[in-house]
């Protein structure tokens, strides 16, 4: 479904990825986990268009993608949950969700049944429909924003840090609804730092540092790694 090739990305002068290449196949979940810095956040930016690489390939579906602009991508398919959740707060869960389904607003129906659908997948929404944004708590505004990323139908769907900042009990909901939105059918692409939950529902994973893919396995090898045990999973 994604392959990504030789993606060399830029911040000036700084080198941000040294010829990452990864693939996702269809149906599966597959995480990247790495320190601060490691490219994770990057390589999610540039697959969704908002970074431009300045060489390699990205290809989704059989369709190279790197350097169409990111509205685009989202019609293709892709959608991104960011990392720090990114909601609009002075608009209310109704509001950003109708947002998330911007570039299908010539379908109203079918938007208004996929939001019915979001407030099955996350009741809190439903009960928070017509608050603010910015009024929720982290972990809600958390579920907005896979929420919002859903509402464009993506067939592979980026995630950046769901986890980031819950409390425990959240970071387990957070990751339990991340494998169902996959057995409807979503293909995910995770970027977390909580490797030790990510590897537990992911089929597959990589390793980065410093802008490389430094180790790529199943997730269940990759869990029993001493390498990746000593170095991201505390032990």
């Amino acid at each position: 479904m994604l392959k990504i090739e030789e993606l060399h990305v830029y911040y000036g002068a700084i080198r941000a990825l040294d010829g990452i290449c990864l693939n996702v196949e269809q149906g599966e979940i597959v995480t990247m986990i790495g320190g601060n810095g490691a490219g994770k956040s990057t390589t999610i930016r540039t697959i969704s268009g908002l970074v431009r690489p300045r060489t390699g390939a990205i290809t989704y579906e059989g369709q190279p993608i790197h350097s169409l602009p990111a509205h685009r991508i989202v019609t293709l398919g892709v959608g991104q949950s960011p990392e720090g959740r990114r909601v609009f707060s002075n608009m209310t869960v109704r509001e950003n969700l109708d947002l998330g389904a911007y570039t299908r607003s010539s379908r109203r129906g079918e938007v208004k049944s996929d939001m019915e659908r979001i407030f099955v997948l996350f009741p809190r929404l439903k009960e928070r429909e017509t608050q603010l944004a910015g009024t929720l708590s982290g972990g809600e505004q958390q579920m907005l924003a896979i929420g919002r990323a859903l509402m464009s139908r993506p067939r592979l769907l980026l995630l950046d840090e769901p986890s980031l900042g819950l409390a425990p009990f959240l970071v387990q909901a957070i990751f339990r609804i991340i494998k169902d939105i996959n057995q409807q059918g979503v293909t995910v692409l995770l970027v977390e730092q909580n490797a030790n939950q990510a590897l537990k529902i992911a089929h597959r994973g990589y390793v980065l540092e410093t802008g490389r893919v430094v180790l790529a396995d199943t997730a269940a090898n990759l869990l029993k790694n001493d390498l990746v045990r000593q170095a991201y999973l505390g032990e």
